[in-house]
C-alpha cells in the first residue's frame, strides 16, 4: 500500500480507533483533530503528507457515520437486498428462481467490508505518521485542549485545529430509540432479523434507501410522511419515478401525516399520526423505524472555550477555506455546512490541510455531485434549471428517457432519465440530473465536465460504449442541442 493514498479498501484485520491508540498522547501538536470521520480522517492524512505532526482523537471507530453505521454499511445490505430481488423477479427474462435470504449471513457480510475500510483508515494514518488517539477532545481555550480516554485527562497544546465533529440523527420528541421498537437506522442495519412489518417514518434519502431495502428482503413495509410525497428535496419529476417504483414492490406511503406518540401493543406498536386538519390515524406494526434527518453537532467540543457560535441552524460558521473566526481553527463536514455529504467532508478535509500548510486552496461547491441508492438511484450536480434562471442564466435542458436506452432495455430497467442543464448561448454544462439505474457512477462525467467549465460538445462529441446506461447521457446532452437520435 502507498502512503501518499487516502484509499481505505485495504487493511482487513486492522484495529480501529475504538481498539488501541495509535501512539503516546502528545504535550503539543501543531494540528489537532477533533473527530475522525470522512473530514476528519483525511484532513489528518493530508495534513501529516505534508509534513505536519498531526492528533487525531476519535472516540470510536475511524470513518465516522460513513464507514460505520451509514453509508458503507446500508449500500452492503442495499446490494443483498438487490440480489434477492433481481433473483425471483426475472420471470419476464424467461427465468425463474426462488432465494433464501440468510439475514444473519447478509449482517456479518456487511460487518466485514465495515471492518476492513475502517482498518484500511487506521493503516493508512498510521503509515502516515499521524497520532490515533482513542478518546474526546474539547477546547481548553484556542490553543489547547482536553483529550479523555480511558486513562484519565490529557492537555494538548496545538497550533491549529479542525473540528470534523459531524453530524447526528434528528430525533423526534417522543420516539427515543430503544433498539427493539424505535429503531434508528443504525439500529435496522445492525438486526440479524428483520421485523415482518415495519413502519417507517420519514420519506427523505435514508427512509426510502431503506424502506426500499427492506421490502425486497421480505418486510411489509408503511411509510408515514409528513409532506405530501416521497424525497421532498428532489422534483415531483423524479420523486415520481422513485415512489411509483417503490410502491410496485409493496410500498404503502401515508402522506401529509406526522407521527405524534406510540406504545407498545403485545410485542409490538401502534403509531399514532396527525394530520394540519387534526385528524389522527393509527398503525400497528413490528417495529417503528424513525428517519427523521440530520443535524450538524457542534456541541461536543466546547465552543464557547474559543468564542464560537454556531448558526441558527447549528453549523459552525466556516470561510472558503474552512477556517471559522479563528484564523487557526477550521471546520469541515457536517459540523460547518450544507450538503452534509461523506465525500464534501472528505474534500473539505483535504482543503483545510491544504490552507493550514500554506498551501493555495478554496472550497468550490460549484460541482458537488449526490446521490440516493433508491431504485432506480437518484444523483444530482449542479444547478437545477430553476437554479440556472435564478442564477442569471438564460438555460437549455436535454433530457433522455431510459426506454430509450439500448442497454436500460438489456437489463430491464428502463424506468427513469437522465436530464441536463446548459447555458444556452454557450452551451456551458451546469447541472443534471438523473434517475437512472447506476446513477450513482453515471454521475462522474458530467460532474467533470461542469468542474471544468465544458460545453455540451464536450459530451456529445466524444464517443461512448455501445451499448452502454453511458449514451443516455451523452443523447442527453445531444438533445439539449436538440441533435438527438434517441440510442437503441
Amino acid at each position: 500500500m502507498t502512503t501518499d493514498s487516502t484509499d481505505t479498501e485495504a487493511g482487513e484485520g486492522e484495529p480501529t480507533a475504538a481498539d488501541s491508540t495509535a501512539g503516546d498522547i502528545p504535550d503539543t501538536t501543531e494540528v489537532l483533530i477533533l473527530g475522525g470521520g470522512a473530514g476528519g480522517y483525511v484532513a489528518a492524512i493530508k495534513a501529516a503528507q505534508r509534513g505536519l505532526d498531526v492528533t487525531l482523537v476519535e472516540r470510536d471507530a475511524l470513518g465516522g457515520t460513513c464507514l460505520n453505521t451509514g453509508c458503507i454499511p446500508s449500500k452492503a445490505v442495499i446490494h443483498g437486498a438487490d440480489i434477492a430481488h433481481e433473483a425471483t423477479t426475472a420471470e419476464e427474462l424467461g427465468i425463474s428462481a426462488s432465494v433464501d435470504v440468510d439475514m444473519e449471513g447478509l449482517i456479518d457480510w456487511k460487518d466485514s467490508v465495515v471492518a476492513q475500510l475502517t482498518g484500511g483508515v487506521e493503516q493508512i494514518c498510521q503509515a502516515n505518521g499521524v497520532t490515533v488517539v482513542d478518546g474526546t477532545a474539547e477546547f481548553v481555550d484556542d490553543h489547547q485542549a482536553r483529550v479523555s480516554t480511558d486513562d484519565g485527562d490529557h492537555t494538548v497544546d496545538f497550533e491549529y485545529a479542525i473540528i470534523a465533529t459531524g453530524s447526528r440523527p434528528i430525533e423526534l420528541p417522543g420516539f427515543a430509540p430503544d433498539g427493539e421498537y424505535i429503531l434508528s437506522s443504525t439500529d435496522i442495519l445492525s438486526r440479524s432479523s428483520m421485523p415482518d412489518e415495519l413502519l417507517v417514518v420519514g420519506a427523505g434519502y435514508i427512509g426510502m434507501e431503506l424502506s426500499t431495502a427492506l421490502t425486497k428482503l421480505g418486510t411489509d413495509v408503511t411509510v408515514v410522511e409528513m409532506f405530501d410525497d416521497v424525497l421532498p428535496m428532489y422534483d415531483d419529476e423524479i420523486s415520481a419515478v422513485v415512489r411509483q417504483q417503490a410502491t410496485d414492490l409493496g410500498v404503502d406511503f401515508q402522506f401529509g401525516e406526522a407521527a405524534t406518540e406510540w406504545e407498545q401493543v403485545d410485542d409490538g406498536v401502534v403509531v399514532t399520526t396527525e394530520t394540519e386538519d387534526g385528524e389522527t390515524s393509527e398503525y400497528a406494526a413490528d417495529a417503528a423505524l424513525v428517519v427523521a434527518g440530520r443535524q450538524p453537532a457542534p456541541d461536543t467540543v466546547n465552543l464557547s472555550a474559543v468564542d464560537i457560535d454556531p448558526t441558527d441552524d447549528g453549523f459552525i460558521p466556516t470561510d472558503a477555506q474552512g477556517r471559522t473566526p479563528h484564523d487557526h481553527i477550521f471546520a469541515v463536514g457536517d459540523v460547518a455546512s450544507e450538503p452534509m455529504l461523506a465525500h464534501t467532508a472528505m474534500y473539505e478535509g483535504a482543503i483545510a490541510a491544504a490552507a493550514i500548510a500554506g498551501d493555495p486552496a478554496a472550497i468550490d461547491t460549484t460541482a458537488v455531485p449526490a446521490a440516493v441508492f433508491t431504485d432506480p438511484e437518484i444523483t444530482t450536480v449542479g444547478q437545477t434549471e430553476a437554479d440556472a434562471e435564478a442564477a442569471g442564466y438564460t438555460p437549455v435542458v436535454g433530457k433522455i428517457p431510459l426506454a430509450a436506452n439500448g442497454r436500460a432495455r438489456t437489463t430491464a430497467a428502463t424506468d427513469g432519465f437522465v436530464r441536463v442543464v446548459a447555458d444556452e448561448p454557450t452551451g456551458r454544462l451546469l447541472g443534471a440530473q438523473m434517475v437512472a439505474p447506476n446513477a450513482s457512477e453515471l454521475i462522474g462525467e458530467l460532474t467533470v465536465a461542469i468542474n471544468a467549465g465544458l460545453d455540451l460538445s464536450a459530451i456529445t462529441q466524444t464517443i461512448h460504449p455501445h451499448p452502454t446506461l453511458s449514451e443516455a447521457v451523452m443523447e442527453a446532452a445531444a438533445d439539449a442541442q436538440g441533435e438527438s437520435i434517441h440510442t437503441h
